[in-house]
């Protein structure tokens, strides 16, 4: 392991950006890495940052943003890291964007950029570390306050670096109507299921729900059209908030441990074809999502 520090060049820190919009920041950013290799191809680079960002915004949240793209255009790993104190428009999140950090590397390397990235994740969570960031005065001041941070960067690609943090969570005493209401808003197929002590005992899906209306669904998969029951979709809805999830909820859901290797967890993701995955603390408490979909996009999107 090694400090996220000792990745970060004092010539790629700015303390204070000015514009008011993040592709702003980035050009601002961008320019300093081209200062230092000319031969870098601006317009080529800035073209795949913004291509990026219109497969997803990289604003995720906490004040932070992590434009990033992997492009032959650059021959070695480049970080910068620019501040706005007054916040340059707002994240996901509603928080405005105080904190951009440009990644670039050449598309042969992967898990250095993974491992970067989350590191830069992990140093985001931390309100202390934005507000000592906005009082730096200097490049070398920045440098010290992610030094101070002890923010490392690990040598292996690990569940937490792909998974989903602070995960939707469902009560086995919640309703089932709560437990669509949960899908339809979060855009999720799936929620984990608690107990009473908040441990994991389950999970319940899209699946799950129709399901409880359509309990004879295999017989009703091959029956024809005029025969087909026109109410139980109606007589769900009007029984939706006594139906407990307790009794539609299911127990074959896998677990994962943050600290796990990404490799092996994936290849296991494959062989028994799991969606996802559910990551525990020690105490068995849901603390995020796997998605095997997520594995895709980071490792082989980018």
């Amino acid at each position: 392991m090694m400090r996220l520090a000792t990745l970060l060049n004092p010539e790629f820190l700015i303390p204070d950006i000015t514009g008011c919009g993040k592709v702003e920041a980035i050009d601002q950013l961008l320019e300093k890495i081209t200062a230092h290799d000319p031969s870098i191809d601006t317009d080529e680079v800035m073209k795949k940052i913004l291509e990026r960002e219109m497969i997803e915004d990289t604003s995720y949240g906490h004040c932070f943003a992590f434009p990033h793209a992997r492009t032959d255009a650059v021959s070695k790993m480049y970080l910068a890291m620019g501040v706005s104190r007054t916040g340059v428009e707002n994240c996901r999140d509603g928080t405005p964007l105080e904190v951009v950090c440009l990644l670039l590397t050449p598309s042969n390397i992967s898990r250095l950029y993974l491992q970067t990235l989350s590191a830069l994740a992990n140093f985001a969570r931390s309100r202390e570390n934005i507000d000592k960031l906005k009082k730096a005065n200097t490049p070398y001041e920045m440098l010290d306050v992610i030094w101070q941070s002890g923010v490392m960067v690990n040598r292996k690609i690990t569940v937490a670096d792909l998974m989903r943090h602070n995960p939707v969570i469902i009560s086995e005493s919640q309703s089932l109507r709560q437990a669509a209401n949960d899908l339809f808003r979060h855009r999720l197929s799936a929620l984990p299921v608690i107990d009473d002590a908040g441990k994991l005992i389950g999970q319940i899906s899209d699946s799950d729900l129709l399901t409880a209306a359509l309990p004879d669904y295999k017989s009703l998969a091959s029956t024809p059209d005029y025969d087909v029951p026109e109410e139980p979709f109606e007589e769900l809805l009007k029984k939706a908030d006594k139906i407990e999830i307790s009794q539609i909820f299911q127990d074959d859901h896998e677990i994962v441990l943050p600290t796990d290797n990404i490799v092996p967890v994936s290849a296991l993701m494959i062989k028994n074809d799991l969606r996802r995955m559910y990551v525990v603390d020690e105490d068995n408490r849901p603390i995020g999502v796997l998605h095997r979909k997520d594995i895709v996009n980071m490792i082989l999107r980018g």
